[in-house]
């Protein structure tokens, strides 16, 4: 991974950049261009679109595709200075800077990081232990009850046994993707 701080010691930081719809590749595709060109790579560190990995059945047929999980946004990991935002900021397809006010961008912050699976310091917050019901809150098996199996604080994994067709059926989710039944 690329240093994360520029020689004056700024930070790089997540920021979330707003495109028109479908414009999503275009934008990473071309700032990954300009960063190449002008050599900014210490300055424009990471461009993403969060993808989940989603199983569809269809005709019998399985079938694995990559579906946008922020459809219309891009991350980029960049330490802001007034000539990075102008590049970022004029590119075409970008249509400005998610937070409150476009001209002065608002970093993601540790939560918020960590609950979308980037770099952090963030320990998501369990209230459940092997063996408690829980509820699945997000993903495909979202509104699911199960109960736990195992917990890997270490891969942020937790194992969670769940009843699909009349079988138990163990899945493997995120420790954020699953809350205590009360």
């Amino acid at each position: 991974m690329a240093e994360t701080s520029d020689k004056n010691g700024q930070e790089a930081l997540w920021y979330v950049i707003h495109t028109y719809s479908g414009y999503e590749k275009r934008v990473k595709a071309t700032l990954e261009m300009i960063i190449e060109n002008r050599g900014l790579q210490d300055m424009i560190q990471e461009v993403l679109i969060p993808v989940e990995t989603v199983l569809e059945i269809k005709d019998g047929k399985r079938r694995t595709f990559e579906r946008k999980i922020y459809p219309g946004y891009v991350l980029v990991k960049m330490i802001l200075t007034d000539d990075i935002w102008y590049i970022v900021r004029n590119t075409r397809g970008v249509t400005g800077f998610v937070g409150p006010s476009s001209t002065n961008p608002v970093p993601l912050t540790d939560d918020e990081l960590g609950m979308m699976g980037l770099d952090s310091d963030w320990e998501p917050v369990m209230d459940y232990d092997v063996g408690d019901e829980v509820r699945i809150i997000n993903g495909p098996l979202a509104g699911f009850d199960g109960k736990v199996d195992e917990i890997n604080i270490d891969k942020k994994k937790v194992t969670v046994i769940v009843s699909m067709f009349g079988r138990e059926t163990p899945v493997e989710l995120e420790l954020t993707q699953v809350i205590r039944q009360p």
